[in-house]
């Protein structure tokens, strides 16, 4: 059995990958983590464990937790992870890092939009981007994996066939993107009460979106060159779920644009044997529905011959593979174990 220990698992991602280690044959939780509930049984603070984890939370001793655990799931606010990680640690066991730490290559543009210094720069080059469908060659031999955040799983997964196959105009690209509640975590916040949220979408982060340099990098290593993106979040009342809906113009090629085939051939080039992207038919559009509770990424398109734009759309749940879901796939990747283990469950509906 795999140990898995989680700090930070009294957030809503840190228990969601309790949820699904749950499930999982080849893993167990030996350590709970939370600095706000230390001593406290788990199933107090999530009820829907009750009478299935029969465990207090601890601290977030990584030095100690890296004895008794085989991988380290940190699903933490950004700085903690990078302030904890050491060479000892990273000798006993691997970290899979859910902030964004780990993220970006270029520490002075990490420290621009997250606006706190980096620990631990050293460790930069050496994590790998946990995106799994794109990464996971690089992510088996990995000590650290820098988890995806909800948004660029969505946006990249999305945008990168076409990306990577020149359909399009990468200079054009715009990425418009809805997301539930969750996806701001637990903390209390008074623009994420009842009141404030329901019967009511926002647009956030305006051009400033910390998420933004994680999409362009990652879509400037498809593309092969520098990528620059308008990228808007928006915040609406629902639980779960991402939906983007990405806009670009298509390349000419040979005299002529892209047909629907051309783009949905380029889609099946890279992810007809994912067993987690999900490419709809012709005229069918992902929703947040569909996808809530699993790991499963929808994608659908349509040209629009008006414009001569191509309109891409993706949804996730995220949660699940925009945090702990995909989290749980690095691991089982990391460790040569089949990557649905754990995660094989259906889309919760209503």
């Amino acid at each position: 059995m795999i140990k898995v220990g989680i700090i930070g698992s009294t957030g809503y991602a840190g228990a969601e990958i309790v949820r699904l280690i749950q499930g999982h044959k080849e893993a167990e939780v030996v350590w709970y983590g939370s600095r706000s509930y230390i001593d406290e049984n788990y199933s107090n603070i999530y009820g829907n464990f009750f009478e299935l984890v029969d465990a207090k939370c601890m601290d977030d001793n990584m030095d100690e937790l890296a004895k008794k655990a085989d991988v380290i799931f940190t699903a933490t606010p950004q700085g903690l992870c990078a302030s904890l990680v050491n060479e000892d640690i990273l000798s006993k066991t691997r970290i899979i890092d859910l902030s964004a730490d780990f993220r970006l290559k270029d520490v002075s543009v990490y420290e621009k939009w997250y606006k706190i210094e980096h620990k631990a720069p050293q460790y930069i080059e050496e994590a790998v981007y946990g995106l799994c469908e794109i990464n996971r060659d690089k992510v088996k031999n990995a000590r650290i994996v820098a988890n995806p955040g909800c948004y660029t799983t969505c946006s990249i997964l999305t945008a990168y066939p076409l990306i990577k196959e020149g359909l399009i105009d990468t200079d054009t690209l715009i990425v418009d993107a809805l997301s539930g509640v969750s996806g701001a975590g637990r903390g209390a916040k008074v623009a994420n009460l009842y009141c404030e949220v329901n019967e009511s979408a926002k647009p956030y982060g305006v051009a400033s979106h910390r998420h933004t340099p994680e999409i362009e990098e990652q879509l400037s290593y498809a593309a092969g060159k520098e990528m620059v993106i308008n990228f808007t979040p928006h915040l609406v009342p629902m639980n779960r779920g991402i939906l983007a809906t990405e806009y670009a113009s298509l390349t000419m090629k040979d005299g002529s644009l892209p047909t629907k085939e051309d783009i949905r051939a380029a889609y099946e080039k890279y992810y007809k044997n994912e067993k987690f992207i999900r490419l709809l038919p012709d005229g069918v559009y992902p929703e947040t529905r569909w996808v809530e509770g699993s790991n499963f990424v929808d994608i659908g398109f349509k040209i629009d011959e008006r414009t001569k734009r191509v309109i891409m759309m993706g949804t996730i749940d995220n949660l699940v593979k925009g945090a702990a879901g995909q989290a749980v796939q690095n691991m089982n990747i990391m460790f040569g174990l089949d990557e649905t283990m754990g995660l094989s469950m259906v889309p919760l509906f209503p």
